[in-house]
C-alpha cells in the first residue's frame, strides 16, 4: 500500500492539512454546521457508484483500481473562480442536485459562515466523486495571500492541479505564488483559463501571460468560440470537434458536440487544423516517443494521426512538467466544465505514477461521500482518507505504523532505485516534506472577557494553531499579555470571528502592530561570566564572543566557533549553547522585535566541572544580550510587493496616494482596459489600504500584496518610530 494521503476534517470540510487535528469544540462546531446544510437544503446525489438501484460492490466504491484515481487541487488567484469552478464539477459529476453560488452563499466547499459571508475561501476543502469511471478526489485551496500556508500544505500531498486563471486578466500576483508553490512540489498541472464570458475577457492574451510571467510551455488543447458576451463554446483541438452549450439551458448539462465540416465551418476547421499540426509539432519537440511516431508513421499527413496517440502523448508531456495543457470556459455561465473533467483524468497522474512508495496505517478511517462518512477496515494507494481522535500530530508530519516499518520502507525504495538506476533515491521520498511556514508580519495582543476567561481561550488557540501553523501565539515576557500573530489583517480578523463563532468567547484585540526585526550595524565585543552556587554545587562560566552584522539576509543567527573552543566542546555544551544564542536574539535591544542578519563568532568558554547546561545557555545568552546593546543598531520593516489592477481613470489618484505611502513604483503595466501598478510598499503604510483603495477608485479597482523582504528604515521613519514605542510623541 503506497500514497496514502489521510485527513483529519469537518464535516465535507478539512483545512487541507496532511495531517489534521480535531478538537473536541471543533467536532461540535462541526456538528452545527451539519444540521445548517440540513436547512439549507442542499439536494446531493447517491453515494458514487450508486446509480439508480445498481449496486456495485462496496469494495469498488472503497477501493477503485489505482490507475482510476485522480488527486487533484484547485489553485489560482483571489476571484479567479476557483470555488465556483469547483461547484459545477461538483453538479455535473452528480455530487451534487443543484449549483451552489459564491454570491449566495450556499457552496459546498465554503462552508465556515466567514467564507459566505465574504464570498473568498478561507480553509481548503476535500470532496470525493466520481467521474466516468474514475475516482476523483479534489480539494479546493484559498486564494487569499493571508492563507497562502493552506494551499502549501495541500500541493503537498496531491498527485496533479487545475490552476484556475481570469480570462481579462491573465496571471496575477498570487498566480505566480501558488504556482511557485506547486513547481518547489513538484505538481504536474492544466490551465484552466475561466471568465471568457467577461468583458474584456482575452484567450490570446491569457496564453500569452502564462507564457512570459509563469515560463511555461502552454499546449491549446482547447480554443473559445468568441470572446466576452460572444462566448458561447469551445472548439477541441485533439479531435477537431466543437462544443456548443444550449443558450436556454439552465444549468449548462445540455451541449452538443460536433465535428467540424469543410462545408459548415471552413474557416473554422482551417484554423483548427493549423492549431492542432502546431500542437503535434509542440508535443514531438518535447516527447521523443510521440516524434518517432509522428516522423515515421504520420509525417505526410497529421491529420491521419489518431486523437488518442496526442491524448496519450501530452499525458506523458504533462507529467514530465515540460509543458501545461490549457482549457477554457466559463464556470459561472455552465460552460467548459465537463471537457475539463474529461481533461483531468486523461492528462493528470494517478497516484502510481507519482511514485511516493511507502506504507502508512491508522486505526480508524473514514472516507467522504457528500454530507456522510463510510467507516473503512483499510484503504489502497492514492486515496485520502479521514481520521480522527490523533491528538499529538502535526500538519507535515507523516504517519507509520513503526520505526520498523519505516526502515523496511526505506530499504524497500533504496532497493528499487538501485534497480532502476536513479540519481535520486526513492528513499529521500519516503518522508513527506514538512511545510515551510512563513514568518508572520502582523501582531496584536488578545484578551478574554475575563480571567476565568483565561484557559478556555488557551484551548482555542492551541486547537486553531495545530490546524494553521501560519498563526502564532506567544506570551509578552513583560505585560503577561497574549500576544497574536498573524499573516495580515484579514488573518487576524478571521481568526478572532472563529474565535467567537466557533468556541464562544468574546475576545478583546489590541490595537494591529508591525512584526518588525532588528540588527545590528559594525562589529561588537563582550565578556561575562555567571558564577553561582546552588545548593552543594558550584556553577562558573565565563565566556567571550563577537557579534557582527551579515550581509546576506539570514533570520538565525550564523554560529561560529573559534578553534581553541571548538576541540574540547562536548555535543550537549554546543546544544546549550546555541539554545543560549538563539534565545538572546528572539528580543532585540530596541523594540524587542527578533534579531536577524548577525553573525556570532565564540572566542572564549570556560566551564567549571559539573557546571549544568542551563547556566551554560544563560551565561552565552546574557553575554550577547550585552554585546547587542554596545552596538549600532538597525531597525529593519517588512517590505510588501504590492500590485494594483485599477482603471485609467483612477490611475493618477492612486498613484499620489502611494506616493505618501512611501511606495517606491516599480513599473505601470497595461492589462487590456487596465492599468496594473506594481510597486514595493512598506507594510506599516499599508494597514487599512482596502478601504482607501475602494473610496478612491468607487470600489472598481483590486490588490494583491506579498511579502518581499526586509529593509532599513531610514533614520527619520526610525527616530519616529522610536519616539511612538516609547510615548514621546
Amino acid at each position: 500500500m503506497s500514497n496514502l494521503r489521510i485527513f483529519a476534517m469537518n464535516h465535507k470540510k478539512i483545512s487541507s492539512l496532511h495531517i489534521n487535528n480535531m478538537c473536541s469544540s471543533k467536532i461540535r462546531a462541526s456538528l452545527k454546521r451539519l444540521r445548517l446544510h440540513v436547512l439549507l437544503g442542499r439536494n446531493y446525489s447517491s453515494l458514487p457508484g450508486l446509480i439508480g438501484n445498481d449496486i456495485k460492490s462496496l469494495h469498488s466504491i472503497i477501493n477503485p483500481p489505482i490507475a482510476k484515481i485522480r488527486n487533484i487541487g484547485i489553485m489560482a488567484h483571489i476571484d479567479a473562480g476557483k470555488t465556483t469552478t469547483t461547484e459545477r464539477i461538483l453538479y455535473y459529476s452528480g455530487y451534487t442536485r443543484s449549483l451552489g453560488d459564491v454570491d449566495d452563499g450556499d457552496t459546498v466547499t465554503d462552508f465556515m459562515t466567514q467564507e459566505r459571508e465574504r464570498g473568498i475561501t478561507i480553509q481548503s476543502a476535500a470532496v470525493t466523486f466520481d467521474w466516468k469511471g474514475y475516482r476523483i478526489n479534489l480539494i479546493d485551496t484559498p486564494g487569499h495571500v493571508d492563507f497562502t500556508l493552506e494551499v502549501e500544505r495541500c500541493l503537498r500531498v496531491l498527485d496533479g492541479a487545475v490552476a484556475v486563471f481570469d480570462a481579462s486578466a491573465g496571471v496575477e500576483a498570487q498566480t505566480l505564488t501558488v504556482w511557485r508553490q506547486a513547481d518547489k512540489h513538484k505538481i504536474p498541472r492544466i490551465c484552466f483559463l475561466n471568465k471568457m464570458d467577461k468583458i474584456g475577457a482575452s484567450f490570446n492574451y491569457a496564453v500569452e501571460s502564462i507564457r512570459e510571467k509563469l515560463k511555461a510551455k502552454p499546449l491549446l488543447l482547447q480554443l473559445p468560440i468568441g470572446e466576452g458576451k460572444t462566448f458561447k463554446g469551445v472548439v477541441d483541438v485533439v479531435s477537431k470537434e466543437k462544443l456548443l452549450w444550449n443558450p436556454n439551458s439552465d444549468d449548462g448539462k445540455d451541449f452538443e458536440r460536433k465535428p467540424l465540416l469543410e462545408m459548415s465551418d471552413p474557416e473554422l476547421l482551417k484554423e483548427i487544423t493549423e492549431a492542432r499540426n502546431a500542437l503535434i509539432e509542440q508535443v514531438a519537440d518535447l516527447d521523443d516517443e510521440f516524434a518517432d511516431l509522428v516522423l515515421g508513421e504520420f509525417s505526410e499527413n497529421f491529420d491521419l494521426l489518431p486523437a488518442e496517440k496526442l491524448q496519450t502523448a501530452v499525458h506523458r508531456v504533462t507529467l514530465a512538467q515540460t509543458a501545461v495543457p490549457v482549457l477554457c470556459g466559463s464556470a459561472l455561465k455552465n460552460k467548459g466544465v465537463q471537457p475539463l473533467l474529461d481533461a483531468i483524468t486523461m492528462y493528470l497522474p494517478s497516484p502510481e505514477e507519482r511514485n511516493y512508495e511507502f506504507l502508512e496505517r491508522i486505526s480508524r478511517l473514514l472516507l467522504p461521500f457528500a454530507d456522510q462518512h463510510v467507516e473503512i477496515p483499510s484503504l489502497t494507494a492514492g486515496n485520502i482518507a479521514l481520521t480522527v481522535g490523533l491528538k499529538h500530530t502535526a500538519t507535515g508530519d507523516t504517519i507509520v505504523s513503526s520505526k520498523s516499518s519505516a526502515l523496511a520502507a526505506c530499504r524497500r525504495a533504496e532497493r528499487e532505485g538501485e534497480k532502476k538506476h536513479r540519481q535520486n533515491s526513492e528513499a529521500e521520498r519516503l518522508l513527506l516534506a514538512g511545510v515551510e511556514i512563513p514568518e508572520p508580519v502582523f501582531f496584536c495582543t488578545i484578551e478574554p472577557p475575563s480571567m476565568a476567561k483565561q484557559p478556555d481561550l488557551d484551548h482555542a488557540l492551541k486547537c486553531l494553531q495545530r490546524e494553521d501553523p501560519s498563526l502564532k501565539v506567544k506570551l509578552d515576557p513583560d505585560s503577561g499579555q497574549t500576544i497574536l500573530c498573524g499573516m495580515g489583517e484579514l488573518h487576524i480578523e478571521i481568526i478572532h470571528d472563529r474565535i467567537k463563532r466557533e468556541y464562544g468567547l468574546e475576545t478583546y484585540l489590541g490595537p494591529l502592530q508591525v512584526a518588525y526585526r532588528e540588527t545590528i550595524l559594525n562589529s561588537v565585543r563582550a565578556t561575562d561570566t555567571l558564577d553561582r552556587t546552588l545548593g552543594d554545587r558550584r556553577h562558573l562560566v565565563t565566556v567571550e564572543l563577537e557579534a557582527k552584522s551579515l550581509e546576506t539576509s539570514s533570520l538565525l543567527p550564523v554560529i561560529e566557533y573559534a578553534a581553541s573552543v571548538a576541540e574540547d566542546l562536548s555535543r550537549a555544551s554546543r546544544e546549550a549553547i546555541e539554545n543560549g544564542l538563539h534565545s538572546a536574539c528572539l528580543q532585540g535591544p530596541l523594540l524587542g522585535f527578533p534579531i536577524q542578519d548577525v553573525a556570532i563568532t565564540l572566542h572564549s568558554l570556560v566551564i567549571h566541572p559539573g557546571t549544568s547546561t542551563t547556566m551554560i545557555s544563560a551565561c552565552v545568552s546574557r553575554c550577547l544580550q550585552k554585546a547587542l546593546k554596545k552596538a549600532d543598531k538597525q531597525i529593519l520593516e517588512p517590505l510588501m510587493n504590492l500590485e494594483v489592477t485599477v482603471t485609467r481613470d483612477y490611475l493618477s489618484p492612486v498613484l499620489a496616494d502611494l506616493a505618501q505611502r512611501r511606495g517606491n513604483i516599480q513599473e505601470i503595466q497595461t492589462r487590456q482596459d487596465n492599468k496594473v501598478i506594481i510597486a514595493f510598499v512598506p507594510l506599516a503604510e499599508i494597514m487599512g489600504y482596502s478601504t482607501v483603495l475602494r473610496t478612491l477608485t468607487s470600489g472598481s479597482a483590486t490588490f494583491a500584496l506579498e511579502l518581499s523582504n526586509y529593509q532599513a528604515m531610514n533614520p527619520q521613519d526610525q527616530s519616529t518610530l522610536l519616539s511612538q514605542r516609547s510615548g514621546l510623541s
